[in-house]
Formats: C-alpha cells, structure tokens, sequence
C-alpha cells in the first residue's frame, strides 16, 4: 500500500518521502510472503462481498497500475483450479455451495465449471489421472509480488520519491502540517501500526517456495483441505509459492514442523514432479487485520491518514484500497468505500484534502 500510493502521489506531482523499517526487499513484511493471487471467486467462501467486489475491481485495475512501471511484471489471468481427494468430497462439496451462494449475491462473478477427469486434464494436463473431480473459476488471476515491489522501488527512484530504508517511524515522530514537516502522513505499516491502532492482530501464515522444473501448472491451483485453503501458485522459470496455514497468533517464529509437513505433503499429492522440487524458502510472516478481518481506513489526526487492515487479501484488494485512499485526499469523500462496505473512521471535519 506505501510503495503505491507513493507512486500514484508522486506522479500527481506531490513531494513524496517514504520510510521503511526494513530494507528495500520488504523483508519484513507479509507483502513479500505473500503469493499474491487474485481470486475474488475463490475467496468468497471466507470472506465478505465487499472484498469480493474488491477484488473484481483490482482484476481490472492492476493492469493500468503495472502498466506504469519500468520493468516487467509477471500478471496472469489463467482462473483458479480447485480439486480435492476422495476423502474431502463433504468439504469439496460444502465449499462448492459456498461459491454458488455468492455468486447469487454478486452475479458479476464468473459462473464456476464442474470437472469431471476428462475436464481436469483438458484444463491442467499435468494433473492427468489425479483428480477424479474439481471445478474451474475463471477469470481469476495472479501477479509476482517480488517482482512488483523490485519494480516499484525502480519507478520510484526514476520519479524523484525519496526512499529511506532501515528507518522505522512512528506517527509521532512528525508534526504534519508545521515548518519543515510534511503535509500529511500516511501511515500504511501494517502490524508496525499496533502502537497507534491497538486492534490490530496479526494472522501467522507460514509459506514455501520451491523450484520444480519437472513441473508445469498453467494457473493457481488449490487443494481441498480439511484444516485450512492449501493452494500452488506458479510463477515464472518453474517458481512455486506453497501455502498457507492461518494461525491466529502473531508469532513471527519459523515455521512448524507441522505446518511445513502439510504443506509439503499436499504439494506432492498434487504432483509427483514436486519430489525432485528444491525448497528455496520457507518463511512465516503475519498479516495485518483488524477485529472483523475486513480492512479500513482511519483518521489518527486531521493530517494523519492510515490504511490497514488487509489481512489475507492484500495483492487482491489493494488497487480499491488504493484508490479509496486517493479519493479521500482528492476530495475528503470516497463513492468507493461506501461500494465495497469500507469504513472510514473518525474523520475529523476539517481533515487537509
């Protein structure tokens, strides 16, 4: 959320200044775990409608946004294919309801297409002869977020934003609106935001990466789970992003025994090529949600903005959070967080537009 709203301000022609905790590569942020698709279909099963119609939103919204920057990005928009064995048939099941409930409430979601064996391998030959059943959401879609966050910095450099890396701030390190202070601040920190937003939680999720050139999905492809959604999203030169448990805690530890056994069983129930896969990384990180696990945005002070809260759905959402954040600087109002149920809190009546 920082580096985009850096980029969009800066190219409005703002002075922008961003500080990070960490380095350059986001290492201490979820963003850069992450898998980074967009599944609005998909996550409908455990999430609300208006992130769902977020997520639609940034399905259209994240080509302009790629478009502006100076390297290459990786974007697909290839659907989702979920299948399961025979022993999570009741949850198969369960789950499919779910997907057809919320289409009944969002008709603009893509209708989801039963596979039978012969469907599967036309749809993922490489899955030939493992799935007796599965269904295809399409239109769903992914992007490489290291690669994003690599070509953000890159295009932010280029527009003249200064970027101070390995330097944490806190909100009260500024006096918004005084000599030699900025503007405005806004505050995008994630879970380094708890010291100024207390209901904030973090949600553990632990995550691989493998390289498995014996291996060729063309889409994310999720697995039916009985504790919680394992999905393999593919990226470029035969990269695979594994994951993830969710664990409510905000244990920034390695990851478990447990967890990594899971996920990695999973993995080769899907695909015997992942035998031969070389692990790259396993790593845990926590996303940043609030008490109703939908994201928001708040008023600290009337030149204190902070946007949190994205939870699970970070990549998914974030060109609407975006630009409902744009919005409310443009103008102190925003049409787009009343459409996707967004709250905006305690904004004060005189807030800097």
């Amino acid at each position: 959320m920082g580096r985009l709203l850096a980029l969009e301000l800066a190219r409005e022609g703002h002075r922008v200044e961003v500080f990070e905790a960490k380095s350059a590569d986001a290492d201490g942020a979820a963003a850069r775990v992450a898998a980074a698709m967009l599944a609005p279909l998909a996550e409908s099963a455990i999430t609300e409608p208006g992130v769902v119609r977020m997520g639609q939103y940034g399905l259209t919204r994240w080509p302009e946004l790629i478009a502006q920057l100076d390297e290459h990005i990786f974007f697909q928009q290839n659907g989702t294919l979920v299948v399961w064995h025979r022993q999570d048939m009741a949850d198969a099941n369960r789950l499919c309801s779910l997907f057809e409930k919320n289409r009944r409430i969002n008709p603009s979601l893509p209708a989801l297409q039963s596979l039978g064996a012969e469907g599967l391998n036309n749809v993922e030959p490489a899955l030939q002869g493992r799935f007796q059943q599965g269904v295809y959401l399409p239109g769903e879609g992914q992007l490489d977020n290291r690669q994003l966050l690599a070509a953000l910095e890159k295009t932010l450099t280029r527009l003249g934003v200064q970027l101070h890396w390995h330097t944490p701030r806190e909100t009260t390190d500024f006096t918004p609106g005084s000599a030699g202070q900025p503007d405005l601040v806004i505050d995008c920190r994630g879970l380094g935001a708890r010291t100024a937003w207390q209901a904030l939680r973090g949600i553990r999720g632990e995550v691989v990466r493998v390289h498995a050139p014996e291996v060729i999905l063309q889409r994310p492809t999720r697995l039916v789970h009985p504790r919680y959604p394992l999905y393999i999203a593919p990226k470029e030169n035969h990269i695979f992003v594994i994951g993830a448990t969710e664990i409510e805690s905000d244990d920034m530890g390695p990851a478990s025994l447990r967890s990594v056994m899971e996920l990695l069983s999973a993995l080769y129930t899907v695909h015997s090529g992942f035998a031969e896969a070389r692990i790259l990384e396993i790593a845990t990180q926590c996303r940043p949600t609030l008490p109703d696990n939908l994201p928001a945005v708040r008023w600290l002070d009337e030149r204190v903005l902070q946007v949190n809260g994205l939870y699970r759905h970070g990549y998914m959402i974030s060109p609407a959070m975006l630009d409902i954040t744009l919005q409310i600087l443009r103008s102190g109002s925003t049409e787009l967080a009343q459409r996707f149920d967004v709250a905006v809190h305690a904004q004060p009546a005189h807030a800097a537009a």
